[in-house]
């Protein structure tokens, strides 16, 4: 098998891959601090274009000298579209918004006033906030949907890449950005569960260039199993060299199955929003990661008494400072202290996934 890519450089590090990315939606990831995620190995975190642009604001993102600065966060940080988040949105509830070639327009519940996201606007905002990773507008599908939907997301897909492509390119002869300092163009692959579309949006947007891809649309079936057939094939599409990033993948089965595969890079909220609800990942006793991956919920009662960590191979501040038993009384009293130390034992637990995938891969 052709050799995968194994460091992606950006201007504020490397990324060894590969690599997990842990939703900071709002310029933070719930519960833990900047210094909390470097603890845990974090590499690099994904931040949302569609949340930021309304809460704080992008002006304010600004006023707080960028994406970076502004979370104290020193290391690469890849931004989503938030194609994603505004289809979402708008398949809940049609009122809210409108998708046309132009772009995306939508007012979420509550808000004050309508927002809109063009491919232009998308890139100009990503790379205003000072993000390391762009990613391309959008339009992405559910696998369910019909054969005409598809056909028209892959178009119009491939349409907004090449809008977001010469914007990109305008803006960094604007700015004069040195090549090594300059951010990362990433397309979405979209085409639902139909190879051909597959295949036409991949070599179309293979054509137009750019520095990395992902697998675009619900990665999961009806029945929420893994894509695993269509995964696999985007991943053929796509030359081994450049990065395939498996947007929303973050169960660890399914990060198992997509890194053997090919694919380098992951992001997901599940494991830190598990961890707040109380699910926690580990590792069987006697087993190295990736061989027996088990469930803890801890608040089950049969925890009340238990004096020992939730994993003893495992490294993190949780695991090293307390119980199972400790743990299950803060969740009882729904102490914040709970949350971020779950919280960091999640991220730990894919970390050190991705150390072993780096391994055996």
């Amino acid at each position: 098998m052709e050799s995968h890519l194994r460091i992606l450089s950006t201007s504020h590090g490397q990324l060894q891959l590969p690599a997990f990315l842990p939703d900071a939606t709002h310029g933070i990831v719930r519960s833990v601090d900047s210094t909390d995620l470097e603890q845990v190995g974090t590499q690099a975190v994904v931040m949302n274009t569609f949340h930021l642009m309304q809460r704080p604001g992008s002006s304010t993102v600004q006023a707080l000298g960028g994406l970076h600065r502004m979370s104290g966060w020193p290391w690469p940080i890849m931004t989503d579209s938030g194609g994603f988040q505004a289809y979402s949105l708008i398949r809940q509830n049609p009122k809210q918004g409108k998708l046309t070639s132009q772009g995306i327009t939508f007012q979420p519940e509550g808000a004050g006033r309508k927002f809109q996201i063009t491919p232009e606007k998308a890139v100009q905002l990503q790379v205003a906030y000072g993000s390391n990773i762009v990613v391309c507008l959008d339009d992405c599908t559910h696998p369910d949907d019909a054969l005409a939907a598809q056909q028209e997301s892959v178009q119009r897909t491939i349409a907004w890449a090449k809008r977001c492509r010469k914007e990109f390119n305008r803006l960094m002869e604007e700015k004069q950005c040195d090549p090594g300092r300059r951010p990362l163009l990433f397309a979405v692959v979209q085409g639902g569960r139909s190879r051909q579309l597959r295949r036409q949006c991949a070599e179309a947007l293979l054509e137009i260039g750019f520095d990395g891809y992902g697998y675009g649309g619900w990665p999961l079936d009806g029945e929420g199993s893994l894509l695993e057939d269509m995964l696999a094939y985007t991943r053929e599409l796509i030359p081994a060299q450049l990065p395939l990033h498996a947007l929303g993948v973050g169960h660890p089965n399914s990060v198992i199955q997509c890194a053997r595969i090919g694919y380098q890079m992951f992001d997901s909220a599940l494991p830190t929003r598990d961890a707040r609800r109380g699910r926690l990942y580990r590792w069987a006793e006697g087993s190295a990661p990736g061989e027996k991956f088990t469930f803890l919920y801890i608040e089950d009662d049969k925890h009340i008494k238990t004096n020992r960590p939730i994993e003893t191979s495992c490294d993190c501040l949780c695991c090293r400072r307390y119980s199972i038993g400790f743990l299950h009384h803060l969740y009882r009293a729904k102490d914040s202290a709970y949350l971020r130390l779950a919280t960091l034992h999640n991220l730990r637990f894919m970390n050190r996934l991705m150390a072993h995938l780096s391994y055996v891969l």
